[in-house]
């Protein structure tokens, strides 16, 4: 499938960055160790449970499960989208389909490119469909991982009160909400770093790190908000990922949820492969094995819970470009709908 102009690495556009520089996609190198972690996958499922096995118990899932697993994984991408248009406020306001094909656009490319590759599209196409800042897109993107990792860390407390019930689960997790209130002083800071005066390369970092907290969210509402959308994609991704693994993986649901996590978490390996073959399964594997599941079943789960990952994004990926993009006007204000 070509993922049109607006993702094809060779695509002129995709070559700049917001300082002039190239920005890269197509390393050798990275696309040498993707091919490698993909060959081992193929290789090692063939030897150790064989792709017949593997691929079987899909003759048994209901279509009507697996549309409704789709239904719940297409609604968290759309969900993605919401939380990028309420974090950027008014200057977003009336282009929501835009937002939703930019943040469509780039989960495609976040799972398909290797060595998360597919994460400088965010920033690209900020500057492409909005103009808004290459380093300012990215510095808020960066934010939003922070509140993703947040709540996949909830998610954790969760999956231990499963296997563990115990009230210090519960006051665990509001401790760790808590944690969010840590956001509210960050424009505090950019203010106190503005009138100092410092020269050469400490200038350069007061200015990189000033520009990077003044992309955090800062008021009470819109944090509150941006971490409804987050926890509401991740609740809506880890649901139906946990219940099409156990069509697979037969075991208990705290299981099932680890193994999602593992998944997910694969994604800030050093390593990982084209469309993230390899590096997904070996973290499907490696938290499901010390739990006591069979590495094979959780070989076989994990290849099984990432094709339905990639069926899914290829569709939805397929449809993002169907949506309308924007250009900027003359006065810097996004055109939307052309």
């Amino acid at each position: 499938m070509s993922l049109g102009p607006d993702m094809d690495p060779r695509s002129k556009g995709l070559q700049a960055t917001g300082g002039g520089g190239a920005l890269r996609f197509g390393r050798a190198r990275d696309w040498a160790i993707g091919g490698a972690l993909l060959a081992a996958l193929v290789i090692a499922v063939k030897w150790t449970v064989g792709w017949g096995l593997v691929l079987s118990p899909w003759r048994t899932l209901s279509p009507l499960l697996v549309l409704a697993l789709f239904g719940l994984t297409a609604l968290s991408y759309v969900l993605r989208a919401v939380r990028v248009y309420d974090y950027f406020g008014s200057r977003f306001r009336g282009c929501f389909p835009i937002v939703l094909r930019l943040s469509m656009l780039h989960n495609t490319a976040n799972n398909l490119l290797p060595m998360r590759a597919g994460e400088m599209v965010f920033p690209w196409l900020m500057r492409r469909y909005f103009g808004h800042g290459f380093l300012d897109a990215a510095a808020a993107l960066l934010w939003i991982r922070i509140l993703d990792l947040h709540f996949l860390a909830l998610i954790g407390i969760l999956i231990l009160y499963l296997r563990d019930p115990s009230p210090i689960w519960w006051w665990a997790a509001l401790l760790w909400l808590g944690g969010l209130l840590l956001f509210l002083p960050l424009r505090g800071l950019v203010s106190e770093w503005s009138g100092q005066s410092e020269s050469g390369l400490a200038a350069k970092l007061i200015r990189l790190v000033r520009r990077v907290l003044s992309a955090a969210p800062a008021q009470p509402g819109i944090i509150a908000r941006v971490y409804l959308w987050t926890a509401l994609t991740w609740t809506l991704k880890f649901t139906a990922f946990a219940v099409l693994l156990e069509h697979f993986l037969p075991v208990e649901f705290w299981r099932l949820l680890t193994g999602v996590m593992g998944a997910e978490l694969s994604t800030v390996l050093p390593f990982h492969g084209i469309a993230g073959s390899g590096s997904y399964e070996l973290a499907v594997v490696a938290a499901l094995a010390p739990l006591g599941v069979d590495p094979k079943l959780a070989l076989a789960g994990a290849v099984n819970l990432h094709l339905f990952l990639l069926g899914s994004t290829l569709v939805l990926g397929a449809l993002a470009l169907l949506l309308p993009k924007t250009s900027v006007g003359a006065a810097g204000k996004p055109l939307c709908g052309s």
